[in-house]
């Protein structure tokens, strides 16, 4: 698969799923060996946690107490501290594994290696421990600020109609600046601030302004992908729901089920099935990455050029 060259929409689409079919079975095989038990662990804080909190708020308040929920954080406000400290230790390790295992693998692979191991992976992350810390750094004090400002206006503004076409726009630029930022920062010599500074700059324009802007083409790739990983997740999210409603509707009225839902038989599919949503997201955002991949290599004209070079200087060799 060549991947510095020009691409137009439909390309990138197409060859984000040709990607898996040519290297899915190795990807995953090294993003599940790499991933996997942070995954596993994440997504069983998250249901027990979840699975306890909403225990509370629907089923053990039998007295009506007014300031029930505020005494029950009160007494187990120790749990719910180590609970969030260590999901929140988890979710950064995993966002961090999560969004620079397709950098390291398609950096590899867009420099010719072809069977790539989970050592391999490994070797990338320690060797660049360095600006993993400082990546890590910019996203928190000013990436994500900024983002949240940015989507957070659009988002309000969609009370007053106008900001839903709005949002439709900001949220996928947005999401393209952020993966070109750590696609750049790895894929050259660039510092933080010089790869942020590509970043926005590439979505709008190429490097030789002469071109037409790439704009259009990669937001709408990347809205197209977001639709498709949204409705996938959705429909999982979804049979919890079914499920509950066809319950209260089938079954008589006890007391029971309606005093907690979430203890029972429903709890437990309840919960299954939000975890395993959780999961599926996780691997289908790979197919958001890959495709922010494409786009960062349709971005790099300076790089196609010496694609083309290498290619001219081995004509006639295998003749």
């Amino acid at each position: 698969m060549q991947f510095y060259k020009k691409r137009d929409f439909g390309t990138f689409i197409s060859d984000s799923f040709g990607f898996f079919r040519t290297y899915g079975k190795n990807y995953f095989k090294n993003y599940i060996l790499l991933n996997g038990l942070l995954l596993i662990l994440m997504v069983v804080v998250v249901i027990f946690g979840y699975r306890e909190l909403f225990s509370q708020i629907f089923g053990s308040n039998l007295s009506g107490k007014s300031s029930y929920m505020e005494d029950y954080f009160q007494n187990n406000m120790g749990l719910f501290v180590a609970v969030g400290i260590i999901t929140f230790l988890l979710f950064i390790i995993l966002m961090i594994v999560n969004y620079l295992f397709p950098v390291f693998y398609l950096k590899r692979l867009s420099e010719g290696q072809q069977k790539i191991k989970v050592d391999d992976i490994v070797k990338d992350f320690k060797s660049n421990l360095g600006k993993i810390g400082i990546l890590c750094l910019g996203m928190i004090f000013i990436v994500s600020p900024l983002s949240f400002i940015l989507v957070g206006v659009s988002y309000a503004l969609v009370f007053i109609i106008i900001g839903l076409p709005i949002l439709l726009f900001v949220f996928p630029t947005v999401m393209n600046m952020i993966n070109f930022l750590m696609y750049d920062l790895f894929n050259s010599k660039r510092g933080f601030f010089e790869s942020l500074s590509y970043s926005i700059r590439s979505q709008f324009s190429y490097a030789n302004g002469r071109e037409k802007s790439p704009y259009w083409k990669y937001w709408g790739a990347t809205l197209i992908l977001f639709i498709i990983m949204y409705v996938i997740t959705t429909i999982f999210t979804m049979i919890p729901m079914i499920i509950f409603f066809a319950t209260m509707m089938t079954n008589a009225p006890d007391g029971n089920f309606e005093q907690n839902p979430f203890a029972g038989t429903f709890g437990i599919i309840f919960f299954i099935t939000y975890g395993f949503s959780l999961l599926v997201s996780f691997f289908l955002s790979n197919l958001m990455y890959v495709n922010s991949g494409l786009m960062y290599y349709d971005s790099r004209e300076d790089l196609h050029q010496k694609v083309e070079l290498a290619e001219i200087d081995t004509i006639g060799i295998n003749e």
